[in-house]
Parts: C-alpha cells; structure tokens; sequence
C-alpha cells in the first residue's frame, strides 16, 4: 500500500465518485461510505430521443461522450471538493448499451489511474434495488428485488447486497419498452410511462380483454409483454405496415386502451413478485426501476403487501429513473476491501447469478 492509499484508508469519511451511462441518462454522483449523499447530476437524452419514439443506441453513445466530462465536474463542484479528495470511482458496467457502457468506463478508468484510487464495478439491475437501501436508510437485505424499467423486467432472489440469483425475467420486450411502443401506437408522447398513466386515469381499465401472459403459470417467474403489445396493436389496426399517426382514435379509445394496457401489465408484474416471495419465502419485496414510478403499480403492489404477510420498499420516484446516487451500492464493495484492476471491461448482457467477485 502507497503513502496515498495508506492515508485514504485511515480517513474518517471515504468519498465515492459513482458513474451512470448504461442507457441514455449521464449521471454522477458523490456519496460517502456511511451512505451520505453529497451530490448528484443528472443529465437526460429524453429531447434527443423522443421523435424516434425510443433510445437510439448510437445517438445515446454520442451524447453520453459529450456529456461525461461536464456532469462529472458539475457533480464535483457541488459536494464542494476537489478531485484530490475523491477515494475511490465506482461506475455502472452491467448490464446497458455496449457504446454507452464504454463512455462511462473508460471515464472512471481515466480518473481511477490518475488519482490512484480503486476502481470498482456497479451492475445497473443491483443498483436499482441498493435505491430501496437508500431511500429506507436500513438493511433491505435479504428480499426479492424487482427490477421493472425500460430495458429489464427481472426478479432476483437477493441474499445480500452483492449477491443475486435471477428469478425470472422477460421473454421478450421488457415493460418499460411496451409502455413506450403503445404509447406511439396511441399517439401519445414519449416516454410512454408518464404518458399512457395520465391518459388511462380517464379510461376503464376493463374495456378490453387483453392477454397476461404467464399468469396463471405458478412455477414459472418470467414475463412476456409482446403478444399484450400486439394485442393493442390488433385493436387499433390489422397485421401490416401502418402510418399510426394517420390513424383516427377517439380519446375516450386511448383512454381505454391504455387504461386497459397499462392493468395487463401491473397484473403480470404484480402477480409474479407475490409468487416469488412465496417461493422464496422472503418476507421483503424491493422494488426499483423507471416503470416502478407508476401510480398504478405502486398502488396495486402497496394493495398486496398490506393483505399479505411481507413489507414492501419502492424507491422513490426520484431514484426509480437511471441516476447515480444507486451507485452507492459500490460502498459495499469498498467496505469489504474489494476493486477492480484496470482490465475491468463492461458486460453488456443480463447475468443470472451476481456474486463478490472481486478482479485483483
């Protein structure tokens, strides 16, 4: 151990820069190891994204280069210390977009070298559900973690904070991507979360008889979301190339089928984390992601845990969209004396199995 690394080590408060480019927020932020955050910035790629209805990887990747080196520094003037008082750059590397991903590790590389501070690796899905250890400012572990946003749908049996087991996951779109799609078939703007909530507050969530896939399958804890998006697609309009926005659809039918989409999809969601906490048989459910900000689905899932024998812990909804702070969960790692080498590289894919690994 150098003179620098021996001095970090006796310091009262560690100082941890964490780093969040997996999809299409730029975020950073400070946070100590007694889990005091500092500062947080984050920057949206919502404009750049909304006229092709979704994230396009490479425009992400490009926006993320353009904006890693002023978020950090904005996020360093706002704890108010300089870069010299950082001990340790933890960033996002699993699972994401491969471009974005690489932005914000050759970032954290840049900075880990320099300073001559541990580098340690975050996965995203993680993250979300060490949010629900933030915002509950206690132990959450062990529970069942729900992770429900754009890219991922997936419950993990958790056993700790650095030790998942995947449960299940999507077949196929993941919901946060379904609400997104209906919602440009609905001509509503995107993101499709906000937009498809407040346009089903006006409809009847029973208008249209629209398939949940898996529902009634007591041992599998997967999802699947395409055949219920091609179902609303089927009320609209026929199979075949078609113009949506040429598309004639009374309010009250967007109301309704959106009201009646977004019901599928909390059913679905809410049904298979009560069958995981059976099979578990753990007595917490941690629920994180950017779907997770749905009124409806909180509500139905506050529903379950108040007549069921288990607490429920939904980040808030500050913490439930792609930011830094989540990164806290690096703390764990440094606590226990674990980092990454240089060689750290990002894994683009979802793994089934997260365990305190460390890469010496």
């Amino acid at each position: 151990m150098n003179q620098t690394a021996r001095d970090r080590s006796q310091k009262a408060t560690l100082r941890i820069l964490t780093i969040e480019t997996t999809c299409d927020e730029t975020a950073a932020a400070i946070v100590t190891d007694e889990l005091k955050v500092l500062s947080s910035v984050v920057a949206s790629q919502e404009e750049l994204h909304r006229r092709f209805g979704g994230v396009v990887p490479e425009i992400a990747s490009r926006a993320h280069v353009e904006r890693i080196l002023p978020v950090i520094e904005q996020t360093i003037q706002k704890a108010k210390i300089g870069l010299s008082d950082l001990d340790a750059v933890a960033v996002a590397t699993t699972p994401g977009l491969a471009g974005s991903l690489l932005v914000g590790l050759m970032a954290a590389k840049t900075l880990a070298l320099a300073l001559e501070i541990p580098l340690l690796s975050v996965d995203h899905l993680q993250a979300h559900i060490y949010a629900c250890r933030m915002a509950a400012e206690k132990n959450v572990f062990p529970c069942v973690g729900l992770v429900v946003s754009g890219g991922h749908t997936s419950l993990y049996d958790c056993r700790s904070a650095m030790e998942f087991e995947l449960l299940g996951s999507t077949v196929d779109d993941a919901a946060g991507e379904a609400f997104d799609k209906v919602a440009s078939m609905l001509g509503l703007p995107y993101p499709g979360g906000p937009s498809i909530q407040k346009a089903a507050e006006q409809g009847d969530r029973e208008a249209y008889a629209l398939p949940r896939a898996f529902l009634r399958d007591s041992e599998r804890l997967d999802f699947s979301f395409s055949g219920l998006k091609t179902a609303v697609r089927y009320q609209l309009t026929g199979p075949g190339r078609v113009n949506f926005s040429t598309l004639d659809i009374s309010p009250q039918k967007v109301a309704d089928l959106a009201a009646s989409f977004q019901a599928a999809v909390v059913d679905c969601v809410v049904a298979k984390s009560v069958l995981a906490l059976a099979k578990t048989g753990r007595e917490r459910l941690c629920v994180g992601g950017g779907v997770a900000a749905n009124a409806a689905l909180r509500a139905a899932l506050a529903y379950e845990a108040d007549n069921g024998n288990w607490e429920l812990i939904t980040a808030p909804l500050a913490l439930c969209t792609d930011n830094a702070i989540m990164g806290a969960i690096a703390v764990e790692k440094l606590q226990a004396g674990m980092s990454e080498s240089l060689r750290l590289d990002i894994r683009p894919g979802l793994i089934r199995k997260i365990r305190p690994l460390a890469d010496a």
